[in-house]
């Protein structure tokens, strides 16, 4: 099987896959135009079985609270259903735009878990997800994204216009102007 159809069979990333066949993680073959095949049934041999793993819930403002709890209940029953040993739940109520967010930062630092759960990526972070996943890639740590979207570009495009739209009103008075700008992209988009 290839790294791609391993990786969504798995619920991980490409990339971690990748960086899973490259430590000597995953048997295979390499083909001579670079694919790589895995064996069909070809479980990773990570230093610990036991996949500790960290849940992040995040919430851009203070009137959103209610949201963090039910959001962390999802992933905490997510990381049940796949086995994962939790050995911690993090909430943060901090915009997704901000790169100095303390239990983020606190989190990347840690080197006692080998995965970190998220509901969506903009969960995690607005820009930048690929940079976090790669760094922990790196530390053979992974992220595991409950809820993929299956459209990355329309993603892609809110984000940029809420950062814009944080820039020229400033972050807590675009609310209003975001959510009109997706519904209108919505639409088009159906």
């Amino acid at each position: 099987m290839k790294l791609s159809e391993y990786a969504k069979k798995n619920g991980v990333t490409y990339q971690t896959v990748y960086n899973w066949w490259n430590a000597g993680f995953l048997k295979g073959k390499q083909l001579p135009n670079g694919t790589i095949i895995l064996e069909d049934d070809e479980k990773p041999i990570i230093k610990n079985e036991t996949n500790k793993c960290i849940l992040y819930a995040r919430v851009s403002t203070s009137e959103q609270k209610e949201h963090i709890d039910r959001q962390l209940e999802r992933l905490r029953t997510y990381a049940n259903a796949k086995g994962y040993q939790i050995v911690e739940e993090c909430k943060e109520i901090a915009s997704g735009l901000n790169d100095n967010r303390k239990i983020l930062n606190k989190i990347l630092r840690n080197k006692d878990f080998d995965v970190l759960v998220v509901e969506h990526k903009d969960r995690l972070t607005r820009f930048g997800f690929s940079y976090i996943e790669q760094f922990l890639n790196y530390k053979n740590q992974s992220i595991e994204v409950m809820n993929l979207s299956e459209n990355d570009l329309v993603e892609d495009f809110v984000s940029i216009i809420t950062c814009f739209c944080s820039k020229i009103h400033g972050i807590r008075g675009n609310e209003n102007r975001v959510k009109k700008i997706i519904e209108e992209v919505k639409d088009i988009e159906e």
